[in-house]
């Protein structure tokens, strides 16, 4: 698909996003959610069509997907790897946790493996915190981790 051809198809699912949902309360976010769930990203070029179909600046558009850490500029990998970072989990050894993914993964977060396998991402609080430390992958909570845990997976993502 060329460039062209791939930002009309951006634009023409947009639209079509922006008219479905633009007559809900407070549509942004849903908005975003769906144009999120459809590219796997928030394409650039959606940001103008959002802001221009809810009335918004383009500024307040760009606002609300830089702020929340859910909202991608670029597809993730096949696989979502979220390693949560808040104070429960980093007393129970998130840290060394994270340094031992990042090392088996060879990427740091905000990054996507190049083979396209797993993007990891930091978190701020899964709401496991008796469970701690803790983990979201593909939006399945893991509780506990450990070595163990830890290298199941990698496995599992590598797979």
């Amino acid at each position: 698909m060329t460039m062209q051809a791939a930002s009309t198809e951006i634009a023409s699912r947009t639209a079509a996003i922006i008219d479905e949902m633009k007559g809900l309360e407070g549509p942004l976010l849903p908005i975003l959610h769906s144009i999120q769930e459809e590219f796997g990203h928030v394409p650039k070029d959606a940001l103008p069509m959002i802001a221009d179909g809810l009335n918004l600046s383009r500024a307040e558009a760009h606002g609300v997907v830089s702020f929340y850490h859910d909202f991608r500029a670029k597809p993730a990998g096949r696989h979502v790897l979220k390693l949560c970072q808040a104070e429960a989990c980093q007393s129970m050894g998130s840290d060394a946790v994270a340094a031992k993914v990042k090392q088996l993964l060879g990427i740091d977060f905000h990054e996507t493996a190049r083979d396209g396998s797993v993007t990891l991402e930091p978190v701020y609080c899964l709401g496991l915190c008796a469970c701690s430390p803790s983990a979201m992958l593909d939006g399945e909570v893991i509780g506990r981790l450990d070595d163990e845990k830890i290298e199941e997976i990698v496995a599992e993502v590598r797979s």
